[in-house]
């Protein structure tokens, strides 16, 4: 990944709203700073980049109890990894706000250890399908063929390789071509990180809510207010919803994939989506 500038990620939208939400963002932080709260509650918004955390991160941001941390801001984040738990601490200890948000993207494999340290604390893990994250990550990022030889050789020491279980690297060792696309690629990573949802049980933990990108873009009103209710954050509105506006949702395949890679994928989103249908039962 390449760095880039904006302290809260990239936003496409028309610099009107860009505008106005800078404007909320000034405002609110004033307000928190006249008005102080200790910090009640911690939260780690987790996923696969491209799987739509800036989005959701701005529905949390819309929160007057809340200050949030993106994986851009030099404050929390180094290169996009978290800096360690005393720098952590030291933002948590000086916000204003009640509810402390951050990213938690490559730390995917440390969230049930986050938590724990970090009590009291809860996590949204947000989960999109892999055909269009594959894409978006393939427009936005690269090396992703490069990455899969390194850790299928066992040979990746970064955040990408960190808490992969012999099992996966194994997969991945059977599944590697070195004339695989880099939407090939994509997709296997997309893979191996959502797979540690699994690996470290966070199915099981009530701290933990699962979410889907399409539920979010496509039926925003209902899923934010399930944001707002499981976090215990007040003033939810249609307003706050209506910050959601329309994304992409093709689900088509990327070409140049493996039939074995197209399924090992698959399997997995019918995992999270049994999690899913299990939870509204």
């Amino acid at each position: 990944m390449t760095a880039r500038t904006s302290a809260t990620g990239h936003d496409a939208r028309s610099l009107a709203t860009r505008l106005r939400r800078t404007a909320w963002r000034h405002g609110k932080a004033l307000r928190q700073r006249l008005r102080p709260q200790p910090v009640a509650l911690h939260v780690f918004v987790a996923g696969v980049q491209r799987s739509g955390t800036n989005l959701l991160m701005d529905v949390l941001d819309a929160s007057a109890e809340t200050q949030v941390f993106h994986e851009t801001d030099p404050r929390a984040f180094d290169n996009y990894e978290m800096r360690d738990e005393t720098a952590i601490r030291g933002l948590v200890h000086a916000s204003p706000a009640p509810v402390f948000v951050i990213k938690a993207l490559c730390e995917l494999d440390r969230i049930r250890a986050l938590m724990d340290g970090f009590a009291p604390a809860r996590t949204l893990w947000l989960v999109r399908d892999w055909r269009d994250s594959a894409q978006s990550a393939v427009r936005s990022f690269g090396n992703f063929v490069a990455q899969w030889k390194r850790l299928a050789q066992g040979e990746a020491s970064d955040w990408r390789g960190r808490g992969m279980q012999p099992a996966t690297r194994e997969l991945l060792a059977a599944l590697y071509r070195p004339d695989a696309s880099e939407a090939e690629g994509a997709a296997i990573m997309w893979f191996y990180r959502n797979v540690l949802y699994f690996e470290q049980q966070l199915a099981a933990d009530p701290r933990v809510r699962l979410l889907f990108y399409e539920d979010l873009v496509q039926q925003p009103e209902r899923e934010v207010a399930v944001i707002y209710e499981f976090l215990g954050l007040r003033g939810f509105s249609s307003a706050i919803a209506g910050r959601i506006h329309a994304r992409s949702v093709k689900r088509r395949s990327p070409r140049d994939i493996a039939p074995a890679v197209v399924d090992l994928c698959d399997e997995l989103l019918a995992r999270f989506k049994a999690v899913a249908s299990g939870a509204r039962t």
